[in-house]
């Protein structure tokens, strides 16, 4: 998921939310969605993203990414398809909406491959 912080909150705001109250809550029903890992990479506030931005025209930074990894796509389907995983799913975006702005986040699938 790449996600832009909630408008209301500053992007310290953001990342303290999500560090501290939104992560360890995902990590204590991270078995229920058979979660493998999960990484929260917080946006640096740095010149350098200007710099990139600006260099290549691109879009404004998104103020981080979350990596949630599973086994299979079968594996989380299944888990989310449960009445365990559909209650936790229900309870994860309820809590994203704290912090999170959906409308202009995005989330999708992809496989790792490393070169």
């Amino acid at each position: 998921m790449c996600l832009t912080r909630h408008p209301n909150l500053t992007r310290e705001e953001f990342q303290d939310y999500w560090e501290n109250k939104h992560g360890p809550f995902f990590i204590q029903n991270a078995t229920t969605m058979r979660a493998k890992k999960y990484v929260q990479s917080l946006t640096l506030d740095t010149p350098l993203n200007a710099g990139l931005r600006e260099s290549r025209g691109m879009l404004p930074e998104f103020d981080g990414v979350a990596e949630v990894w599973f086994d299979s796509e079968m594996d989380l389907m299944e888990a989310m398809s449960s009445p365990a995983g559909q209650e936790l799913s229900a309870a994860l975006l309820k809590d994203e909406s704290n912090f999170i702005d959906h409308a202009k986040s995005s989330a999708f699938l992809v496989r790792e491959k490393e070169l």
